[in-house]
């Protein structure tokens, strides 16, 4: 048997990273919060609103965007669930839910250079339909979504993590302590 000529492409390297966080679009983020909580002891959770100025920079479709949402995060072990409320401006999240209702909205894959991370899913002919920078405490952080849900089922999102972040507007439960 002959090999042949067409050798299959290697995966973005960042992929062997696994996925570090699932997250999901909610209809009300402080009622799916405490049912989180209350039903199955996940938290605690950090409460951010992403919109301008926290988030410096926002695209959508390729454009300049002023979109806003209410994110949640927690761990469960070493994966982390962020839990979304859209609320203003045209988003992949507005599109979502007018498309499927609320529900498994995207994977987070952790990048260490996002720019570097950016021209390797751009060469694999992957398409950034949102992204928004700047939301760390000295103005790094970056996340940027592609279009993979027809491909892969789900939404896939680079994630670069501020060094720090800025403290939360709230936790919930309010007696646990930070993770």
């Amino acid at each position: 048997m002959t090999q042949p000529d067409i050798q299959p492409p290697q995966p973005l390297p960042f992929l062997t990273n696994g996925i570090a966080q699932i997250a999901l679009l909610v209809e009300n983020l402080d009622a799916t919060v405490e049912n989180y909580w209350k039903l199955f002891g996940i938290g605690p959770w950090h409460f951010y609103t992403y919109e301008k100025p926290l988030v410096r920079e926002m695209t959508y479709q390729g454009k300049p965007a002023d979109y806003r949402m209410r994110i949640a995060l927690s761990q469960i072990g070493p994966l982390r669930i962020e839990l979304i409320e859209s609320r203003e401006g045209e988003s992949i999240y507005a599109d979502f839910i007018k498309e499927h209702g609320y529900g498994v909205h995207h994977f987070g894959i952790l990048v260490e250079d996002m720019q570097d991370a950016l021209a390797q899913t751009q060469s694999a002919g992957l398409n950034m339909i949102q992204d928004g920078s700047g939301f760390g405490l000295d103005g790094d952080g970056h996340y940027a979504y592609f279009d993979t849900e027809k491909a892969l089922g789900v939404t896939l999102e680079l994630i670069q993590r501020p060094k720090a972040r800025v403290l939360p507007e709230k936790i919930y439960p309010s007696d646990t302590q930070p993770f």
